[in-house]
């Protein structure tokens, strides 16, 4: 007994249910990621049904919250539809937040779509330094939780221009810079711990979490070898380009041979993603409404949606 419906791509292509392509092949390029080729294919027939679904629960939302509303008598503007996405780094989740946002935003009932990647909360690298976690960097105590679960509930509560804190992957540090969200129609928040929930927390049954602001989840889903690989291949594609520019934290690692540097993604994957990914990030894929189980090829092969 499983607790999902499974879906070949196949069967999930076919749940489009005629729902226009709106993004061009330049989009495209736009959107996706640097170690994975977006194509046209994998966008109407994996994520045009998942925009339709979503489309389909924002609306339902939105439903309930005018009756709601006419129970009551106001006119207070409906809270945000959250969605959450979580997964491995170098999974490809931030391609999947940002072709999202650009399929959801040109639905007309929800116009306004903002994303935020948790990124911007982790602790500046002076603090991780001096509590000795700089190694530990994507594991939960590196991430200012009470600031993140506070602006969530903030957008939850409808309050205007909130003020999200930015991070460089080039300086590899929080910036100076702040992103605006004033009361999106829905809410894209993208990473690593997003899922996490009291169940990870037994001894602080108390504690709030950002999955319990979530109105749907999503797990970018890959077998945790071709992730290594993914991750591998990627670092080599920055050590050609991000990590050569000027006040980069990894300019470095451009020294370093091809084989050192393939010698060292490995060595980093081993001794830090890839344990935060068995200890914190895979234990909450059971917990998202729907799954994407990608290949080797980056292209999704199976989805799993919650009944």
């Amino acid at each position: 007994m499983t607790p999902f419906l499974s879906f070949t791509r196949q069967q999930w292509a076919e749940l489009r249910n005629s729902v226009p392509m709106t993004l061009s092949k330049e989009d495209l390029i736009e959107l996706q990621g640097v170690n994975e080729s977006l194509t046209m294919e994998e966008v109407v027939e994996i994520y045009l049904p998942l925009a339709r679904l979503l489309n389909l629960y924002v609306a339902a939302r939105q439903s309930r919250n005018t009756v709601l509303n006419n129970f009551l008598s106001n006119q207070e503007s409906p809270p945000p539809f959250i969605i959450g996405i979580a997964g491995s780094v170098a999974v490809g989740k931030s391609t999947t937040a940002r072709l999202l946002r650009a399929l959801l935003a040109r639905w007309e009932n929800h116009p306004k779509v903002e994303l935020v990647t948790t990124d911007g909360f982790l602790y500046p690298k002076k603090v991780l330094n001096e509590r000795g976690i700089m190694h530990r960097k994507g594991f939960p105590e590196s991430y200012d939780i009470k600031r993140l679960v506070e602006f969530v509930s903030d957008v939850k509560a409808g309050k205007p221009n909130l003020t999200v804190p930015t991070y460089s992957h080039i300086t590899y540090d929080i910036t100076d810079e702040v992103k605006v969200v004033d009361r999106p129609d829905v809410l894209i928040i993208e990473g690593l711990n997003v899922l996490q929930s009291g169940m990870d927390y037994p001894h602080d049954p108390h504690r709030v979490f950002v999955s319990d602001f979530l109105d749907f989840s999503l797990y970018v889903d890959a077998n945790s070898e071709v992730i290594e690989n993914w991750y591998v291949e990627r670092f080599l594609k920055f050590r050609q380009g991000a990590f050569t520019r000027a006040g980069s934290y990894f300019s470095h690692y451009t020294k370093l041979t091809e084989p050192e540097a393939i010698k060292k993604a490995h060595d980093i994957w081993q001794s830090i993603n890839g344990i935060n990914l068995q200890q914190n990030i895979l234990p909450t894929k059971g917990r998202a409404q729907l799954v994407l189980k990608k290949g080797a090829d980056h292209k999704v092969e199976e989805i799993l949606l919650r009944k």
